[in-house]
């Protein structure tokens, strides 16, 4: 017995090692380069493609079965400029083979040197990748039903047990893409890929850099382990990504069951500050927003963290450094497709101006090209607000927008089934405070708004300074505005305006205009009057409008004001359509201001003024007809009562006359 084991292991040791002779020596006995013709007919016939091998094969077979080729081309359809589609210097390959018995792949390498990939569609919209793997042969019947069906039965796993790659690389590959149809032109050149410690069970390491259109682009760090069934479970990342010499940024964390139809993500990523303008500039092309402040956009950094699925990702430690604001934010998505969105954001200042465009940006001035008869504006498509769910907030601790500059911002905004509401909207800016809320109407095809909104103690004259540029109004201000609006275009919600209002101004003075001088001598109303060099103005104590809004059109009954000489009632209409004035000024003069250390008696025609124009250039005028006709009214009653100068019982008809001249200002 024991001398039959001892045979046996002879036997078979013998016929191993007769085995390996084999393979050592069959590669140098065997014509390998007969056999490229068939390797050539076979890979044309599967890709439908030309193909050739230009060098020689060279074959081994222990301990690594290998082989590697030179100068491998495959040919473009009929029709395209360029003569091959893909060309490769050398491809090289190392298998060891006794572990592939066990389902233990071993590679010692797979190299691939020099691979150039063209790509091309032409102007009629064909591309030369179009149909590769179709073959020339009629495909097999059922085959192409088989292919949409895909594999029968379940996949499960790699049908290995392990592997390991020594090493893997592609180097100096190049791939042109040629778009003749819009005559798009890019390149990538020294493309180079290497992966190292390939295997199931431990993070590979990944190494890839290229120059695309003359920028450089890398990619480097760790992925994995791949585990025995690649695309399911966790799966690691650490990688950092530099491209252009300008951006640089970092992903970390895991990816559960990537190929699953909902992958588990739960992911950091960093992105250090870089220059959108300078990117732009680096990629070739022109900023494509034009700021009003050119360096706006200079600087951008992002970092936060992504948890969840395509479907629920939930947005934390968000940080975004934005030029010179600094912006914390998260968010909750749930069900892309009906989006309920969540999130805070709070910036610690921002000026809004900087970003908005640039004054002459193509948006404004310049002749209106009228719209082709029967063809109106493309309306504004509102479903995916109407889909959309939205709950947050937003903090700014310093807001400047159109000039004006706002602290303490609070925004909250709700939104379901197309109606949303912002409440509370409330700032602080030029010693007030402002209360307000809106809401917003897209349920149907066309929008509503309304809009409430109380301030208290505004100064005027820095905000209008600030906003409009002007200064003709002082003095400290109550606002109460109740607007509602129809429309999404600025001559539609015009035309719709409507609502009511009231704007008070206490202790304050218009300025470039005096009232006073302009409605107490005729002189002064016709401009006759010798001119002050100081700028004219009228105080007042109290001035008080109060309003209603109805298509456009803002009416006054009553607006009022309180100066220490005059009191001064104003009735009219404003057209925001037509951009339009229409107010007669009525005033009354006070006969004695003694609390003001004043006891001249105050006398002569009061001149009603109208204000009519338009708002770029109103034009004040004196109403003579309205005040003659009223102070003439008022003397021949003097005259009927026998009353002569203030209203004293005239001694004769002469001392009557006489009060009626000195009316006009006209003194004996």
């Amino acid at each position: 017995m024991i001398k039959t084991l001892k045979w046996m292991g002879i036997i078979i040791g013998g016929l191993i090692v007769l085995l390996i002779l084999i393979l050592l020596v069959a590669p140098v006995f065997i014509d390998i380069q007969k056999y490229k013709p068939r390797i050539e007919q076979g890979v044309a016939k599967a890709t439908g493609r030309s193909f050739s091998i230009g060098g020689d094969l060279d074959l081994s077979l222990f301990p690594w079965a290998g082989i590697s080729l030179t100068d491998l081309r495959m040919g473009n359809p009929e029709g395209f400029k360029e003569g091959d589609f893909l060309t490769i210097k050398s491809f090289d390959i190392r298998v060891k083979l006794l572990p592939l018995l066990f389902k233990d792949i071993q590679i010692k390498r797979f190299i691939i040197n020099g691979p150039k990939l063209f790509l091309e569609r032409r102007k009629d919209g064909r591309a030369n990748w179009e149909g590769i793997g179709k073959g020339k042969g009629t495909p097999s019947p059922g085959g192409e039903e088989r292919q949409k069906k895909g594999p029968e039965g379940p996949v499960e796993g790699l049908p290995i047990k392990g592997l390991a790659v020594g090493k893997f690389s592609v180097s100096d590959g190049e791939l042109l893409w040629v778009d003749r149809a819009s005559g798009g032109l890019h390149e990538i050149k020294e493309l180079a890929l290497e992966l190292k410690d390939v295997s199931l069970d431990r993070p590979l390491g990944l190494s890839f850099s290229a120059i695309a259109d003359g920028k450089p682009i890398s990619i480097k760090g760790k992925l994995g382990p791949l585990g025995k069934e690649p695309g399911k479970g966790l799966l690691s990342l650490d990688l950092v990504v530099q491209a252009l010499e300008e951006l640089d940024m970092t992903l970390k964390g895991t990816v559960r069951d990537a190929v699953a139809e909902r992958p588990q993500l739960d992911l950091a990523l960093q992105i250090r500050p870089f220059s959108p303008r300078k990117l732009a500039a680096a990629l070739g092309e022109a900023f494509p927003v034009n700021t009003r402040d050119p360096e706006a956009l200079n600087s951008i950094g992002l970092s936060m963290l992504v948890k969840g699925d395509p479907r629920n990702l939930s947005i934390s430690d968000g940080n975004l450094s934005l030029d010179q604001s600094k912006i914390v934010f998260s968010a909750n998505v749930r069900d892309l497709s009906r989006p309920d969105l969540q999130f805070t954001v709070s910036i610690d200042k921002i000026d809004v101006d900087r970003y908005l465009p640039s004054q002459g940006d193509g948006t404004g001035g310049g002749e209106k090209k009228a719209l082709p008869q029967g063809k109106g504006r493309e309306k504004t498509d509102y479903g995916p607000l109407r889909r959309l769910v939205l709950d947050g907030e937003i903090r700014i601790g310093e807001l400047k927008i159109k000039g004006a500059t706002l602290k303490n911002v609070r925004i909250k905004v709700k939104g379901r089934n197309g109606l949303y509401t912002v409440d509370p909207f409330t700032f602080k800016a030029y010693q007030g405070n402002m209360v307000s809320k809106a809401s917003l109407d897209v349920r149907g095809d066309v929008p509503r708004t309304r809009l409430k909104l109380e301030g208290r103690d505004f100064q005027v004259r820095p905000l209008l300074s600030d906003v409009l540029g002007k200064d003709f109004l002082e003095g400290t201000t109550h606002a109460v505005l109740d607007l509602s609006m129809v429309g999404d275009k600025a001559d539609q919600i015009k035309r719709t305006l409507k609502g009511k209002g009231n704007l008070r101004f206490m202790n304050g003075a218009i300025v470039g205009v005096d009232l006073s001088g302009m409605v107490q001598n005729i002189k002064a109303a016709f401009g006759f009057a010798k001119r002050d060099r100081n700028t004219p103005r009228t105080d007042f104590s109290e001035l008080e409008i109060p309003f209603e809004m109805n298509g456009g059109v803002a009416k006054t009954p009553r607006a009022r004001l309180v100066s220490p000489l005059l009191r001064v009632l104003a009735i009219g209409k404003a057209d925001l359509v037509r951009e339009t004035l229409d107010f007669r000024v009525e005033p009354k003069v006070v006969a004695t201001i003694k609390g003001q250390g004043d006891t001249r008696k105050r006398s002569g025609i009061m001149v009603p003024i109208r204000i009519k124009g338009s708002f770029s250039k109103p034009s004040f005028v004196p109403d003579l007809g309205g005040s003659l006709k009223k102070t003439l009214e008022g003397g021949i009653q003097q005259m009927l009562e026998g009353k002569g100068q203030e209203g004293k019982q005239a001694e004769s008809p002469e001392e009557t006359i006489k009060g009626i001249f000195k009316s006009f200002g006209i003194q004996q």
